[in-house]
């Protein structure tokens, strides 16, 4: 054993009976992270605009400062974005995390000095879980990859803008910088395509132990490994045992995964966000994630059935049970208030309280990461429809991810009034269309991991045959634009137009 490995064993036991001892208390440790929020940022204009001078307790909180979204919240945030100090939180922010898929384009999530160590603290924390549980600390000394966005950072008015993957690249520890794979130049290289590439042939000769990245972009790592050395990844790199991933649900995808390793590996789920680092997976033994209740983001929850309505009840640590779905609402060290991320999560236990992800608040794709929303496909559509001189009366989109030739895409299910002379022409403009709108998207459809979609035409009356079929025609009921899975494609099929 190495001294390397020898001293992660020691580090993990400690970090996990530190984390025994907050998450026994969550109630406390909550309202900690409560009084420090409140306490600082009493003297930033959002806070002077909420009255925190006066807030003493939650219900205070809840009375004076109102559950946001990101465009609810935008005013103050361009502010930051224009230089300006002491907005929502003391000072500048450190980075702002560009994102895309808001009613208004590009999403600045400020992260601070005080909020960027929670995001790797939280990455490593996840790690040493896993070292302290499974006793295995060997693959430290292996090579690791993290397939991440390109580190380059844009500045904007003096604060550096990039994507959250590409600030967290700034950060890897002094003590994995000589593991850590791929290398600085072949993470900068903006093409996909092109820097998987690179990568495969940096790390083919090494002795990979711990792979990191988001399922789909992984796979495709995995592929090119495998049509260039026609082995298995386990063959390639018998010393690959962790698989370390965030960002889609990895089921639809760990058979896939499975058949190209070769062989079962253990895997750590992460439930990092530009907004903060929520939870990891700290036991490979029970379901769900621990919740990180101490890394400076104070937690709210609403039913997620009750959301919508005029007053919903606002619920702290020490009010949630198992098996509801709530939506999840943060205020941060970063300063984001009441904020709705727009996530929906599920207890699995409370003691500790683990969650998992159930979904979005709103219709959405995201399959492979790419956050598409119900105005992206509208607006999409509706530009592309007049520019063919088409009409479309209904419409439903789903991923196809395991398609029985060729890559992964978006399927649409379209019933037409007037339908497109050139149904493949109608497809690639609304591709193009959607493209323009999520760069996510783009950069899945320009680094081949997802093709461009296409159309299943719906006969008249076929969609109202649907809603027939599952007694939901007429009244209030509405067809969903996007489904995250395959349930109203499967269903669509299935009917005998």
């Amino acid at each position: 054993m190495s001294i390397k490995s020898f001293s992660a064993k020691i580090f993990a036991k400690y970090i996990a009976k530190q984390t025994r001892k907050w998450s026994a208390n969550p109630k406390e440790t909550q309202l900690k992270v409560f009084k420090y929020l409140i306490k600082n940022a009493r003297i930033t204009s959002f806070g002077k605009d909420h009255k925190f001078d006066k807030i003493k307790s939650y219900s205070d909180f809840a009375k004076h400062v109102p559950v946001r979204d990101y465009e609810a919240l935008k005013n103050y945030v361009e502010e930051v974005v224009n230089g300006k100090p002491d907005i929502l939180w003391p000072g500048l922010p450190e980075y702002f995390a560009k994102t895309s898929g808001t009613t208004s384009g590009a999403k600045y999530i400020p992260i601070t000095s005080e909020s960027m160590p929670m995001h790797v603290n939280a990455a490593r924390d996840a790690i040493l879980h896993y070292i302290a549980e499974s006793g295995n600390s060997n693959f430290v000394d292996g090579k690791m990859i993290f397939l991440q966005g390109s580190p380059k950072l844009q500045v904007k008015n003096g604060i550096k803008t990039g994507r959250l993957s590409g600030i967290v690249a700034h950060y890897v520890p002094s003590y994995l910088q000589k593991n850590r794979l791929p290398s600085w130049e072949t993470n900068c290289i903006e093409d996909w395509e092109s820097k998987v590439d690179a990568i495969v042939s940096e790390t083919l000769p090494e002795d990979m132990s711990v792979i990191s990245g988001i399922p789909p972009w992984v796979q495709m790592y995995f592929e090119k490994l495998q049509a260039k050395t026609e082995k298995e990844i386990g063959d390639i790199f018998p010393n690959f045992n962790l698989f370390i991933y965030g960002g889609v649900n990895y089921e639809p995808y760990r058979k896939k995964f499975e058949n190209l390793i070769g062989r079962k590996i253990d895997s750590i789920e992460l439930y990092p966000a530009s907004e903060g680092f929520f939870a990891f997976q700290d036991s490979q033994r029970e379901k769900g994630m621990l919740l990180l209740l101490n890394s400076g983001i104070f937690y709210e929850f609403i039913k997620a059935d009750e959301f919508f309505n005029e007053n919903p009840q606002r619920l702290t640590i020490g009010e949630v049970k198992t098996g509801v779905n709530y939506v999840m609402i943060i205020s941060t060290t970063a300063g984001l208030w009441a904020y709705n991320v727009g996530d929906t999560v599920m207890f699995t236990s409370i003691k500790p309280h683990r969650v998992v992800v159930t979904g979005r608040i709103k219709h959405f794709i995201s399959a492979f990461g790419e956050h598409v929303i119900g105005k992206e496909v509208e607006e999409a559509l509706a530009s592309t429809a007049s520019q063919f001189k088409a009409q479309v009366s209904e419409f439903t989109v789903a991923p196809q991810i395991n398609p029985e030739t060729g890559l992964p895409y978006h399927e649409w299910f379209i019933e037409f009034d007037s339908q497109p002379e050139n149904l493949e022409a109608f497809a690639n403009a609304i591709d193009k269309e959607l493209q323009k709108q999520n760069s996510y998207y783009k950069d899945l459809i320009t680094g081949k991991i997802l093709k461009t979609l296409e159309i299943k035409v719906i006969p008249q009356g076929g969609f109202n045959a649907y809603m027939k079929s599952k007694g939901k025609l007429g009244g209030q009921n509405k067809l969903p634009r996007l489904s995250n899975d395959r349930s109203i494609a499967d269903a669509l099929n299935k009917l005998d137009f």
